[in-house]
């Protein structure tokens, strides 16, 4: 029998993947001023044992005005790079997982409540709440409070806080780094021109507006170490009429390539209310598939990928070279182990949960010699 594909190993850059499943960042909301709880402990320690080949920390600010929520996690200070350093020590003595980390700045989708909550946006001057910035003072919806536009020393700052958030993070050990510039946020808001209103050489062309990201891009991938990857996560489209569209995506990822960018993972959407998303099982592949097709670094499809057989298709036609799972991975944390055992597979599991192994699946588990 051959092996599936999706359970082949790959190099990103010099990091090895022991597989083709990934998890996606996934923000929980659940920080106390940008630091790290209990709940981190417990949401990345069991994803950790989940089988897949590399976990992402959620969205993390870069500084506090880019959280999204008041919830967020932060990478901005010696507190945040604390608290996050106990969580990774209390993760890693039971996981030897590769761990990445997603660094981003929500820009107008900043300071809002979180989603239990209603998720609406928190106006500056109420608890919670702070004065967002974006590229232009366009809001997110009309009846929000308008972001302060970037001058230049603000974009100087916002660049600068990617860098020294990727220098904490080469200090926590992570294994890479992946800009968030999807979903509408900061880097997300330079790119599209329905967010992007501006007239000197940030906006306007494409080239303009895929000037900013492509700077802080630059600026991350020489502070953080050279064997280690940087990723961008993209919106291959806004979905939106004047927005955002894949061939403005496939040029990104072409200059992204050229300045050493070591994946693309390619989401979509977040960027307006007006979006108009087909939504259905793999319906972002598409857009995965486009980017591969022009480059050569690998991609990562992600979006309602939740069947094994979807999910070896993806990564076995070519579509992509690895699969991301989010939603999934929450309802079944152990969804690499049983997509192992339906293609007669092999994954790694703890020690402690190795007589778990259902006698039908004799040979899920990768089992070390010296066990």
């Amino acid at each position: 029998m051959s092996i599936a594909k999706l359970f082949t190993p790959l190099q990103v850059g010099a990091l090895e993947l022991a597989n083709r499943i990934v998890i996606a960042p996934m923000c929980q909301y659940s920080a106390v001023d940008g630091c790290m709880t209990d709940w981190h402990v417990i949401h990345l320690g069991h994803l950790a044992l989940s089988g897949a080949a590399l976990l992402t920390i959620e969205a993390t600010a870069v500084v506090p005005e880019g959280r999204i929520t008041y919830g967020d996690v932060g990478l901005y200070s010696d507190e945040c790079e604390a608290a996050m350093a106990l969580t990774l020590k209390s993760v890693r003595r039971w996981s030897d997982i590769p761990i990445a980390i997603q660094l981003g700045h929500a820009g107008r989708k900043a300071s809002t409540e979180v989603p239990w909550k209603g998720g609406g946006q928190i106006p500056p001057d109420h608890a919670n709440g702070w004065q967002t910035v974006a590229p232009s003072p366009v809001p997110f919806a009309e009846a929000e409070n308008a972001p302060t536009a970037l001058d230049r020393d603000g974009l100087a700052r916002v660049r600068d806080a990617f860098v020294a958030a990727a220098r904490r993070a080469e200090r926590l050990g992570l294994d890479a780094v992946q800009l968030h510039g999807a979903h509408g946020y900061l880097l997300h808001q330079f790119l599209s021109p329905l967010s992007n209103r501006r007239d000197d050489e940030y906006g306007g062309s494409l080239e303009n507006r895929m000037r900013f990201p492509l700077e802080v891009f630059e600026a991350v991938r020489a502070a953080f170490p050279a064997d280690r990857p940087v990723t961008l996560r993209v919106s291959g489209t806004d979905w939106a009429p004047g927005g955002w569209t894949i061939d403005e995506t496939v040029a990104f990822a072409e200059a992204l390539e050229a300045r050493g960018c070591s994946a693309v993972h390619v989401s979509s959407a977040g960027l307006t209310p007006a979006q108009q998303i087909p939504v259905g099982p793999s319906y972002q592949v598409p857009l995965a598939r486009a980017v591969k097709a022009a480059t050569k670094m690998p991609v990562i499809a992600v979006g309602m990928i939740s069947g094994f057989d979807q999910a070896e298709a993806i990564v076995g036609t070519g579509d992509a070279d690895l699969i991301a799972l989010a939603r999934a991975i929450l309802y079944d944390p152990r969804w690499p182990w049983h997509a192992a055992a339906h293609f007669g597979a092999r994954v790694k599991a703890p020690d402690q949960y190795l007589r778990s192994q259902p006698g039908q699946f004799r040979d899920l588990f990768d089992i070390r010699a010296d066990d």
